[in-house]
């Protein structure tokens, strides 16, 4: 009687990794993410609520990429001010967030960090298609001042808070194509974000049309990061509120599904989940623990 093959064992799925603080300055968010088994890190490159951080000395850079080199991390991502609002109908407030923006972007380069994470912002009760028109106009301006840059821009999808922008793929698609699909352009996919605006993910069913809208409407070729968060509140809410892996209306099946999509096997899967100091190497474990049962 012939033998049955043994099933092959895979590798456990790499770039798994957390938004880590960058208390005591910025090296030390690598060093900290690589303490608890990143080897990927999100962080800001400034301080996220103030408009007008002081440039990085270059005593600072150089200490950034010494420990890049140092924890080996793979890739970095960097996250924009909390300030900033590219869909701003307030001139004022729009001109203040472009140059806010435009600044994220020389910090990113200047770190050798290839995506800038921003919300699609808010169009603050003027309409979304007004809101839409000024995002896209802000993107094609902020690519064109910095062209000659590897640093780019990287869209989140968003839970509909309010009058945020970005909670339909279709926003982030017509972003996409009113900036003539630039390169330096692509999606972050936040499930917490996506679940909360009513994109389901929580089993292998919903998951797989979830990513099949997603594909038909902005291309999986587009995606350059995941945020992985469980959520709170219940699907559809519009409500954004991040929860630990498995504790949330989510659970556990939507990242078990995560670690095991090949087609998503070079993207980012990035933590943002609350209490960091505490809790991110709790989470951080159980994704790799996914992955390793997933490897199997």
């Amino acid at each position: 009687m012939a033998r049955r093959p043994r099933k092959q064992r895979r590798e456990p799925r790499g770039l798994l990794g957390a938004h880590m603080p960058t208390t005591g300055g910025l090296p030390n968010g690598l060093l900290e993410g690589s303490r608890i088994g990143c080897s990927v890190v999100q962080l800001f490159t400034s301080n996220p609520r103030q408009w007008d951080p002081a440039p990085l000395p270059v005593s600072l850079i150089d200490a950034f990429h010494a420990a890049r080199a140092e924890t080996g991390i793979a890739q970095v991502v960097a996250h924009d001010s909390y300030l900033i609002n590219l869909a701003a109908p307030d001139a004022s407030v729009l001109e203040r967030s472009r140059s806010a923006f435009r600044h994220e972007l020389e910090r990113a380069e200047l770190l050798a960090i290839r995506w800038v994470v921003t919300h699609l912002g808010a169009h603050l009760k003027t309409g979304e298609d007004a809101g839409i028109e000024t995002l896209t106009a802000s993107v094609r301006g902020l690519l064109a001042e910095t062209a000659g840059y590897s640093a780019g821009i990287a869209l989140e999808t968003t839970a509909g808070q309010g009058t945020s922008l970005g909670y339909r793929f279709e926003h982030l698609a017509r972003v996409i194509d009113g900036a003539g699909g630039d390169p330096r352009l692509s999606v972050c996919f936040d499930t917490c974000h996506a679940f909360a605006a009513g994109y389901d993910l929580r089993d292998r069913e919903t998951y797989a049309q979830t990513w099949e809208e997603f594909d038909r409407i902005i291309g999986i070729g587009r995606l350059s990061a995941i945020h992985a968060n469980d959520a709170k509140k219940p699907l559809g809410s519009r409500v954004d509120r991040h929860e630990h892996l498995g504790e949330g209306q989510i659970g556990l099946e939507c990242f078990r599904l995560l670690v095991s999509d090949a087609r998503l096997a070079h993207v980012p899967l990035i933590i943002e989940t609350p209490e960091a100091e505490k809790m991110h190497p709790v989470n951080l474990a159980r994704l790799m623990e996914l992955a390793r049962e997933s490897a199997g």
